[in-house]
């Protein structure tokens, strides 16, 4: 195997989020130290309901590294967030996350996945772009603290 492909295989493979006190605080944390309006883990906690959200996580040490939530409703997908902490960036973690729900969508037979993101987050554009996400719109001004669009990204899967 060349030493390049070994480099892009992520160290870690999402699991599930469950409704534990563990998976909840830790992605909660996790938000805290992401984002400038984190989800709470009474809030988080949606993402453990069958048929309304699901989320993935990556742990390191009992500590939550990275995850990714999506709401569900009926046939569509909305990613919710995706986080990965900032010491293990750009190590493949935000693509497993986002994979692992694309594969939830798929088994699910999920018609389309939609999401918002920062226009300067280009990292993450870029990310969603390799996995088959299109921009479909934008919404002014969506993103507070400081005040941002948000590109409307769209991934159709059937």
């Amino acid at each position: 195997m060349s030493e390049e492909i070994k480099n892009s295989r992520p160290k870690h493979h999402p699991r599930l989020m469950t409704a534990t006190a563990a998976d909840l605080e830790g992605a909660a944390a996790l938000e805290k130290l992401c984002f400038h309006q984190p989800w709470s883990a009474t809030s988080l906690e949606l993402l453990t309901r069958e048929g309304i959200g699901v989320g993935y996580l990556c742990t390191e040490a009992s500590s939550v590294v990275a995850y990714g939530g999506m709401l569900i409703a009926v046939d569509e997908g909305q990613i919710t967030n995706i986080a990965v902490h900032p010491d293990h960036r750009g190590q493949g973690l935000g693509l497993s996350v986002v994979q692992a729900l694309i594969k939830h969508a798929k088994a699910e037979r999920l018609a389309s996945i939609t999401l918002e993101v920062r226009v300067s987050n280009t990292p993450a554009i870029a990310l969603y772009r390799k996995v088959g996400f299109v921009e479909v719109g934008r919404r002014k001004g969506f993103y507070t603290k400081p005040t941002e669009d948000a590109l409307i990204m769209e991934l159709k899967l059937k």
